[in-house]
Parts: C-alpha cells; structure tokens; sequence
C-alpha cells in the first residue's frame, strides 16, 4: 500500500500567487477588458507550471489547482476562447503533469450546485464543469472535479432526488470527470456514499467532514465500499483529511494537520488493498504537508521513500 500526500491551491512558501479579476472590474475596462483577461491567463497558466516545478522539486505529487484559473470563464455575459490561444501552455503544462506523474484535480466552489432549487444555478453548474472539462482536455490529462451533493431542501430524500435526476441528464464526459464527497452539514458518508454507488462515481471520504457529521456506520466499516467505487477508474483512490480549528471551531481547519489525526487515520486504512491520494486541507497549505512529513520520519518508523510517498 502506497500513500501519497497533496495540498489545495496555492502554495504558501511562494512568494507569488494566481491573479484573478471580477466581472464589475473587467466591466470598467471596456474594449482593453479582454487585454487584460489574455495577460492575466497567461500569467496564470505560467504560474501553474511554475507551482508544478516547485512541488515537484518538493516531491509532491499530488496537488489541487485552483477551479478559477480562468477569472470570469463561466460567466454568461463575458465570452471569449481560454483554450485554443493558450493551447501551447496548456499542452506544456499537461506534458509535465504527465512526465512527473503528477495527480491534479479541482474543487469547485459552492457555487457549483447541481441539485439547486433554482434552475439558472443547475445551468452554470453545468457550465463550470464544462469548463473543468475543456481544461483537463487541453492539457490531454485524467482528471475530476470533486463536487458536494448540495443543497438539502426541502429535505434530502428530494434533494437526493434532484441530484440524480440532474446526474442522469448530464452529457457522459461530464458524469466521467465528477467525484462525490461527504460535507460537514448536510450529507453525510454514508448517505454520499450510497448515492455513488448507485450512480457509478468515485466518492471522496473527508476524514474531518465525517468527524463533525457522522455517519450511522464507521469508517472503518465503510472502506470496503469507499475503495470499491474507485475500482474502474485510473487513479488512485481519493480521500481529505484536516483538523479542526480548535474545541470552539470544530468545523473550520486548522492551519496543520496534528499528527495525531493523521496516524488514527492510518491505523484504519493501514490494511486496506489499494493505493490511497491523501489531500491535506490545511491552511498552510504545501508547509503543512512537509512539516507532517518531517515529523513521521522523526516520531515513527513508517517507510518514508525520497519520492515522500507512505509505505505500508
């Protein structure tokens, strides 16, 4: 068994980050408004290639990259082409994924709810993946959006309902790119993890998120599921993990991850048959996974390989 370790976003040991800009900005701009998005893509993709040197040169392997790469690629009243003037980078940037064997996924944000009781937010919904898809294809990559169920009203047997229903009408490139997690409100392991099942897509098992909305069965009883609904598919299976804030803030993460949280973990997945890509959702970020690699190698005797990667 293989563990491998990654972080979300941006990483806080460089000193630059992704540029963004909001639609009431690019608005002002006029005609020089779409300059402005063309630099800032290109200085995006540039950084990304730039943040996938710097893991690599870290040995991380496993990383999350921003679902806004594109600022404003999803909104109805802003069209342009974020692909095919910047298909060189994107093959640049899919090339490198590939030589380095590198693991990248996205996550998008809430507004991202296919189970909406209004049905403009299905349609943008639809839109971001679309984008998400078009991504992965330019860069010529196997990868998937991690998404929630959503929302719970009127209750969740219907939102359930409207989740599938949805699901079902999607184009199949977008069913293949979708992997289910567990929220820490509404919907818990058990119930997103039935819901994959059924519909044939990988469920992502937060550790943290089941902590503070648990399930009526275990982890340790639902493994055998979880790693089943990766079964067909060519990665690894996926899994979060982060600790809370503090007692108060239960839900909120904390900047590392406690060793801990980590090693108890560990002491359930130990014996599972299967490669596991284990996503740090910490604040600090690429500080947070080394610092944790740093104390397993002095505090236990877990093989630890140069390529950082948790021998079982």
């Amino acid at each position: 068994m293989k563990i491998r370790l990654g972080y979300a976003v941006i990483p806080v040991t460089l000193e630059s980050s992704f540029k963004t800009l909001n639609y009431t900005n690019y608005k002002k701009m006029g005609a020089s408004g779409n300059i402005r998005l063309k630099k800032i893509i290109d200085y995006n993709l540039d950084h990304l290639l730039e943040v996938l040197k710097y893991n690599v040169s870290n040995k991380i392997y496993f990383y999350r990259f921003t679902h806004n790469i594109i600022p404003l690629a999803t909104h109805d009243d802003v069209a342009f082409d974020y692909i095919n003037p910047f298909l060189n980078k994107w093959q640049k940037i899919g090339a490198y994924i590939k030589k380095h064997n590198i693991r990248v996924d996205t996550h998008p944000d809430q507004y991202c709810v296919l189970n909406s009781l209004n049905e403009d937010v299905i349609k943008m919904s639809i839109k971001i993946l679309e984008c998400q898809y078009q991504i992965f294809k330019a860069m010529k990559i196997n990868s998937m959006c991690v998404l929630h169920i959503g929302s719970g009203k009127p209750n969740k047997e219907e939102a359930l309902l409207r989740f599938k229903q949805t699901f079902i009408k999607l184009p199949n490139h977008l069913k293949q790119i979708i992997m289910l997690e567990n929220d820490d409100r509404v919907f818990n392991a058990l119930e997103v993890l039935s819901l994959s099942e059924e519909l044939k897509i990988p469920f992502v098992f937060d550790y943290h998120h089941n902590r503070v909305n648990p399930s009526t069965i275990s982890f340790s009883k639902l493994l055998p599921r979880i790693i089943k609904t990766w079964s067909k598919t060519q990665l690894n299976c996926k899994m979060h993990i982060s600790t809370p804030k503090d007692i108060r803030h239960k839900i909120s993460h904390h900047n590392y991850i406690s060793l801990k949280d980590f090693l108890n973990w560990l002491e359930i997945v130990k014996d599972a048959d299967t490669n596991i890509d284990l996503m740090l959702e910490c604040k600090m970020k690429d500080d947070a996974l080394l610092r944790l690699i740093r104390q397993l190698k002095f505090y236990t005797k877990l093989k630890i390989t140069k390529e950082n990667i948790i021998e079982l």
